[in-house]
């Protein structure tokens, strides 16, 4: 006998009644989301090669399929990709070595130019000089009624530890073991897209046969599989094609300009470029000290930041959005609440895959029926 009108009005009553169950869901729910979040960041040397494996392995998986239509066997063509990607990776460093340590040569220089900046900078009066004479001054007093307040005992003798603001060499051992670390990782990384790309659709096969015997479920779960990947790996199609733009394009500027190690920056323009908002700032703001340090004026700063600003920005506006399809594109709230979130949870490399791992998921969710909500506030 199917329940009545009044039972089911009864039932909501005893929910909405009975505010415990209510709060201990949510309760619960923030708890899993710590938990999680805890996870992510404490196992990050484990989670963000897998992440970046399988994002590869989608960007790549276009090229692997147009070697078979040559009559070249899966495996075969997925050794030939990722040995050409990995080649070509290896001989970029090559090529860049002489310039990246032509900028860290250059660094002592350039710390004894910013420093003389900094000191005319402070020689000339001005609302700076003020302001910082009053913090000067303001911070003596205090001191001073500080002492009056707490004397020192007789023979003890004060003392004031001075610590320097920025440890150089510690930062420099700090960047030498992570370097070593992400040679490491990239090894990991190389291996397991090979295995991705070689196995193909073998995780698709076997999630179709876990979800039942229903020959109808598996042609749905067939086409909703098919569907997530195609929007994927068009997205990510699409960001290394833009990258590849900008970092010609601003080789090319740099070039023209005359700014030195123009091919570093290059490179750093096309990664840096797949962080929205806050990438190329930081690659303007870089080629603006680095232009300032060589060409000593600071209107070649902001000319050189300008055109690193101009690139992006067609990419941005243009490039991007003609490429992109409308079912890949999210929301700029979403974005920018994924990017403080990964960029807390995973720093650096949490920034790099937060809008790729963004999209993977609202593509998930747009084709599961229980999730579409999450799709609809991901979405455009």
């Amino acid at each position: 006998m199917p329940p009545s009108g009044n039972d089911d009005q009864e039932r909501a009553t005893t929910s909405v009644s009975n505010p415990n169950v209510n709060v201990r869901s949510i309760t619960l729910t923030v708890i899993a989301i710590v938990a999680v979040t805890y996870m992510l960041q404490w196992a990050q040397e484990v989670f963000i090669p897998i992440v970046l494996s399988v994002l590869i392995s989608y960007a790549l998986e276009p090229v692997v399929l147009w070697l078979m239509r040559l009559r070249l066997p899966r495996a075969l063509a997925s050794a030939v990709v990722v040995a050409l990607l990995t080649g070509a990776a290896g001989y970029s460093a090559y090529a860049l070595a002489d310039d990246a340590a032509a900028i860290v040569a250059d660094l002592p220089e350039a710390a004894t130019k910013l420093r003389e900046s900094m000191r005319r900078g402070r020689g000339s009066n001005g609302t700076l000089e003020s302001v910082t004479k009053a913090a000067n001054e303001l911070q003596k007093t205090a001191d001073e009624a500080a002492a009056a307040a707490a004397p020192p005992k007789k023979g003890v003798q004060r003392v004031e530890i001075q610590e320097s603001a920025i440890d150089v060499r510690e930062y420099i051992s700090w960047g030498s073991a992570n370097l070593l670390a992400f040679a490491g990782q990239a090894v990991l990384v190389v291996f397991f897209v090979f295995f991705l790309l070689a196995s193909g659709d073998l995780f698709k096969r076997k999630l179709v046969k876990v979800v039942g015997p229903s020959l109808e479920k598996k042609k749905i779960t067939v086409q909703i599989l098919d569907e997530i990947n195609r929007q994927i790996e068009r997205f990510l199609l699409v960001r290394v094609v833009t990258s590849v733009v900008v970092a010609v394009a601003t080789w090319i500027a740099f070039r023209y300009v005359g700014l030195e190690q123009a091919g570093v920056w290059a490179i750093a323009a096309g990664i840096f470029n797949s962080i929205p908002y806050f990438g190329p700032v930081i690659v303007a703001a870089g080629t603006a000290v680095v232009a300032f340090l060589q060409f000593g004026t600071i209107s070649m700063a902001v000319f050189v930041a300008g055109i690193s600003m101009v690139i992006t920005s067609i990419e941005g506006w243009i490039l991007t959005p003609w490429l992109t399809s409308r079912a890949a594109r999210t929301n700029e709230v979403a974005v920018f609440v994924g990017l403080i979130f990964w960029g807390f949870v995973w720093g650096i490399w949490g920034t790099l895959l937060a809008v790729p791992m963004l999209v993977a998921v609202k593509a998930c969710c747009d084709r599961i029926e229980d999730l579409k909500p999450i799709g609809e506030m991901l979405g455009d």
